[in-house]
């Protein structure tokens, strides 16, 4: 049991450093919109095409995280992403901690 035990962990912690990294790369791009960066940028290009899949689904599906000039959608993707670590990430560790 061991051997699912070891994998189930590394699956966790890769899945929590990929949540990780994206975190960050939806903070920068955040940052960079108050910015107003060149478009053409091939940083900016990857990080609008990081990032805009999921707002524009958080936005496609929550209508309410836009009020007026506001969108509240980085703070739903944040929030997203803070649950997924707090309860996937961590029932899996558990169950793979309870599997040695």
């Amino acid at each position: 049991m061991f051997v699912l035990a070891n994998a189930l962990e590394a699956i966790a912690v890769i899945a929590d450093k990929v949540l990780w990294i994206y975190s960050l790369i939806l903070l920068i791009a955040i940052l960079l919109t108050w910015v107003n960066p060149d478009p053409f940028n091939p940083i900016v290009q990857f990080l609008r095409a990081a990032t805009e899949p999921v707002l524009d689904w958080i936005r496609r599906h929550l209508p309410f995280v836009v009020i007026g000039m506001l969108d509240l959608s980085p703070i739903v993707a944040f929030l997203g992403i803070q649950l997924i670590q707090m309860v996937v990430i961590r029932t899996l560790l558990d169950v793979a901690i309870r599997l040695r």
